[in-house]
């Protein structure tokens, strides 16, 4: 090392050892920045700029040699062999030009390869430099030295462009060009010190040996040429440099633009971030930049995946900054970007599908307006739960109806049936611990399923409290709320579903049929009343479309002209099979089934249609439920069955009872006074058993008043009922409205409401009710009575 040192402190020109590593600074810069542009150009441009890239390092290596040569001083007359000198340069750029091929091919270890043969370019140009070198004296080489210097040259070399190709910052351009300058400037003086010159005076230089001044013109030459090709690959790189950035930026606004979150990764580093996944995260983009995906994606199956499986979604969850996860779905991409391999991570949200996925699962086993299970969700259930019975324990099944439930959808709307089903769920929700189930089966019907339980009492216990429940006063006072229960027990009743909720639903008419508001437990004996009733309504439903309905008609007398001023239209139902069933029976059950309103325009329109035949003038009485009174379109649809059947308004009277006046007091008002506008009259029905308000007479457009049956055949044993009935027809005459007494059986009834001046009477004495062929000497010529019969009794209809 001594040795080496003082050939340079003491046989050297300084200034031109500065001069040698200068130029030897500015090849090595040149060789990688011109071999990185090298390695991102393909097919003819990789070789133009490797040939460049392997001329201008040949050069530097080249005139770096000579540079120190002319430095070197050994005291003697020297010159250079021309055709040496121009081989060394030669080597130089060739095995140059070798090794920096190598080193850009896709092989793992190509740098190291490469970088190792240019440092053999160096030595091979080196000592055929030296063996140019022509002196008047003798060379002695120390082998040692010798040795050294190529092995200095090889180690330093094949680590100097492993740094240079490696990342993309300055401090490894940089690290790589030093490098390769101290492997060439590391040989070169090396090996100088292994050469020692012994003056000999018979050794004299051939002609042609190109003099030291000679040298240095070449040298400059290449000197300016290597600085040439420093600065274009300066130039070049910075070019490249701002494209990149510029790049870069295009496609971070690009990544911005996009509303999924994107990660543009080096392998598991994060190198790049957008907005969206930096809003996704909760983390700052420029605080993402250089951590990993561990941090962001903590799942490595996830991670494994994504990476062997490009162009392929894989779901995983994604850490949030504050420790939560939301899960994502990962898609990534293989790209260039700053001229280097990387992938893109496009981050796709999947919360909001998540949450999209869950509440359609939860639609599909739940109802959508109380939230209780389903029928679906509620059958698996209780099929498991009978799975799992255990012997000696049973299992309850309560099936729900609310009572007159489609009364409060016609009266106040669906809105409030709704609103009513909904307190309905919550309020007996409340009673049940989490074993039991409350669903919805379907409009008003919900059950109960009680497993794991000791017996029937259970069952009784929790019926007695879902009624109690429902008496608590609602929202809307005016709205009561009541439910009639069905209780079916396993294994008892039954060992399937199927049967059990048969059972229970049995069960839940025998409630509706001994006055609602109950429950009832199934008995075996239940199932063929049930039965029947179930084929009651089914022939209902069919009644009109079979021509089974008709309208018996009873007349109605001015007991102060002895006529008869109008019918009553009374609906009858004459079943083929059941024969004549009464109105008392199958109203009811059509009110409940929903099967009011049809049949209920179907008499409206046959009493029309009836009354318009009709040669006499006379009025027909038809009586309207609640129900239809209700309905949003009734004085629309009576107005047209009027003009379909030809019939004048004032010809025309519908009675309504007093209950349907109270359940929605300005809706009827207005229902009410649209039909007057049709010149339809209209009567209060059975009053006195209702609330009987004196504020409803006054309210209402009434046209007359009606005293119910059970008042008129009590006159004669009951004071009280005489008295109501004076009393309803003084309050007549005090409002200027006919009074009608209806039910009249007897001569005595009939003298009572003459003598209190009682305007028409209807019953069984002046008629019975029967087919409108019956009264033809009415309808069709003139409308006097004939004499009352005698006094008898006769049923009512």
């Amino acid at each position: 090392m001594l040795k080496v040192y003082n050939c340079i402190a003491t046989e050297h020109d300084l200034k031109l050892v500065a001069l040698a590593a200068f130029v030897c600074i500015l090849a090595s810069v040149a060789a990688i920045r011109l071999l990185r542009y090298a390695r991102h150009s393909k097919g003819r441009m990789r070789r133009i700029w490797l040939t460049v890239s392997a001329i201008s390092t040949g050069f530097g290596i080249w005139a770096t040699h000579f540079i120190a040569m002319l430095a070197f001083t050994p005291g003697l007359p020297v010159g250079y062999n021309i055709v040496l000198t121009v081989v060394s340069l030669i080597a130089a750029i060739a095995l140059t030009g070798i090794g920096l091929t190598v080193s850009l091919m896709n092989w793992r270890h190509g740098p190291w390869i490469g970088g190792a043969i240019v440092a053999g370019g160096i030595a091979a140009m080196h000592y055929t430099g030296m063996a140019a070198f022509e002196v008047a004296g003798t060379v002695m080489w120390d082998p040692v030295l010798v040795a050294a210097s190529i092995a200095i040259g090889a180690a330093i070399g094949a680590i100097a462009l492993p740094v240079g190709l490696h990342g993309d910052s300055e401090r490894w351009k940089i690290g790589g060009a030093l490098l390769l300058t101290l492997a060439i400037c590391g040989h070169h003086f090396t090996a100088m010190g292994a050469a020692s010159i012994l003056p000999d005076p018979s050794i004299t230089m051939s002609q042609t040996a190109l003099p030291a001044e000679w040298l240095a013109f070449a040298v400059a030459i290449a000197s300016l040429g290597v600085l040439g090709l420093a600065t274009a690959g300066v130039v070049i790189d910075i070019r490249d440099h701002r494209r990149s950035e510029l790049e870069t930026d295009r496609m971070r606004e690009l990544a911005d633009a996009s509303v999924e979150g994107l990660l543009v990764c080096n392998g598991q580093t994060i190198v790049s971030a957008n907005k969206s996944f930096s809003q996704l995260v909760g983390i700052p983009a420029d605080s993402l930049v250089g951590g990993t995906l561990e941090n962001c994606f903590p799942d490595p199956i996830a991670r494994f995946s994504l990476m062997s499986q490009p162009n392929h979604g894989i779901e995983t969850e994604l850490r949030h900054r504050d420790g939560s996860m939301t899960p994502v779905e990962l898609i990534m991409r293989p790209i260039i970007f700053a001229e280097r391999p990387h992938h893109v991570i496009a981050v796709r949200d999947l919360k909001a599908r998540k949450d999209a996925e869950q509440h359609i699962h939860f639609l599909a086993h739940h109802d959508a307006l109380t939230g209780l299970p389903n029928r679906s969700f509620f059958n698996a259930r209780v099929d498991q739960e009978i799975a799992a019975l255990e012997p000696g324990k049973s299992l309850g099944i309560l099936c729900l109806d609310l009572d007159r439930f489609k009364e409060i959808n016609d009266l106040f709307g669906h809105a409030t049936g709704d609103r009513t089903l909904q307190v309905v769920a919550s309020r007996l929700s409340a009673l049940l611990d989490d074993r039991k189930m409350m669903a919805r089966l379907g409009g008003d019907e919900f059950a109960i399923l009680m497993p794991d339980i000791a017996g029937p009492a259970a069952a009784s216990r929790l019926a007695e409290s879902i009624l109690e429940a429902l008496r608590e006063s609602s929202d809307a006072p005016e709205i009561s709320i009541a439910t009639s229960i069905g209780i079916a027990l396993s294994p008892d009743d039954a060992t399937d579903r199927q049967s059990l909720l048969n059972h229970a639903d049995v069960a839940l008419y025998r409630a509706k049929q001994e006055g609602r508001n109950t429950y009832r437990f199934f008995e075996a004996k239940m199932g063929a009343e049930v039965r029947n009733r179930r084929l009651l309504e089914h022939d209902l439903r069919q009644a009109i479309a079979h021509k089974e309905l008709w309208l018996a008609y009873q007349p109605q007398l001015d007991i102060r002209r002895g006529k008869v001023v109008g019918f009553e239209a009374l609906l009858r139902w004459k079943n083929p099979t059941r024969g004549e069933i009464s109105p008392g029976v199958f109203i009811p059950i059509a009110e409940e089934i929903g099967a009011i309103l049809p049949i209920g325009d179907w008499v409206l329109r046959e009493a029309c249609r009836e009354a318009a035949t009709w040669k006499t003038p006379l009025k027909v009485a038809v009586n309207v439920s609640a129900v239809q009174l209700h309905t949003a379109t009734f004085a629309k649809d009576l107005h047209q069955i009027l003009i379909e059947t030809g019939l004048p308004g004032k010809r025309l009277e519908i009675e309504i009872t007093e209950t349907a006046l109270v359940r929605d007091l300005n809706r009827t008002l207005a229902t009410l006074r649209q039909v007057k506008a049709l010149g339809v009259e209209i009567a209060m029905d059975d009053f006195g058993t209702g609330y009987s308000s004196l504020s409803n007479l006054r309210a209402f457009p009434f046209d007359r008043i009606k005293i119910d049956r059970s008042f008129i055949k009590s006159v004669h044993n009951n004071q009280q009922a005489a008295t109501i009935v004076r009393a309803v027809l003084g309050l007549g005459k005090g409002l200027g409205l006919p009074v009608i007494a209806e039910g009249v059986e007897t001569n005595e009834e009939l003298r009572f409401l003459q003598e209190e001046s009682c305007d028409e009477v209807q019953g069984y004495l002046l008629g019975k009710p029967a087919a409108i062929g019956s009264f033809r000497q009415y309808t069709h010529l003139d409308t006097d009575m004939p004499e009352a019969a005698p006094p008898r009794r006769a049923a009512s209809a």
